[in-house]
């Protein structure tokens, strides 16, 4: 048994019943400043500090915490503004598209200078190709698929391995397509990263690839 234990056991009071009573009862150290003053608490560093202190402590600690949480919202903030911009322009070039080429061209050559994407296509599944037909089945659970592919997939989708990738499918055509991005980095595209901007794209891409 710990001196901790043995202190709590060896109390002439019940311990819980001090701490709800100071719970319902806040005024309690208003009544009696000088009880503030004289506590002394333990601290991994100075030893001992008063009461006072240790509030001190844990408003300054509280308040730089705030500000991190606070600096990371902005952070969000201005990379959501950003993507938001990039994509409004990308649109507007892709709505501009006369051929099939050109608008795989605008699309390679935006997402890659914005993002440093590796790889960017648009690649139809016929069902007479097996494997395209087996990625369509197997990543596809939902409309999109986030992360490692096996070697073999890599090679099929992008001619080479990849890192990550962002897997997107445009089902609402003649053909099975598949929207596909990669990033040289293994842990850029994660299954909880947001889709958002693909969803925007997906939409988009749908509307047009039967005019091309």
């Amino acid at each position: 048994m710990n001196d901790a234990t043995k202190s709590r056991v060896e109390a002439p009071f019940d311990e819980l019943i001090i701490r709800e009573y100071l719970l319902d009862n806040p005024e309690f150290f208003c009544r009696y400043p000088e009880l503030v003053l004289a506590m002394r608490l333990p601290h991994p560093e100075r030893g001992t500090v008063s009461l006072v202190e240790k509030r001190q402590e844990q408003l300054r600690s509280r308040v730089q915490q705030l500000e991190e949480e606070i600096t990371a919202l902005m952070g969000a903030a201005y990379r959501n503004e950003q993507i938001y911009m990039f994509n409004t322009e990308l649109s507007f070039k892709l709505l501009e598209c006369k051929t099939l080429a050109e608008l795989r061209d605008v699309l390679s050559t935006d997402l890659k200078k914005q993002f440093n994407f590796s790889h960017v296509r648009l690649i139809t599944a016929h069902d007479i190709d097996n494997e395209l037909s087996s990625i369509w089945q197997q990543r596809f659970v939902q409309e999109h698929y986030f992360g490692r592919l096996t070697q073999k997939e890599s090679q099929r989708l992008f001619g080479s391995e990849v890192g990550s990738v962002a897997l997107t499918k445009l089902s609402n055509l003649d053909n099975k397509v598949i929207f596909a991005i990669a990033s040289p980095d293994a842990a850029h595209f994660h299954p909880e990263m947001d889709h958002l901007l693909l969803d925007q794209l997906r939409r988009l891409l749908e509307h047009l690839l039967p005019q091309l």
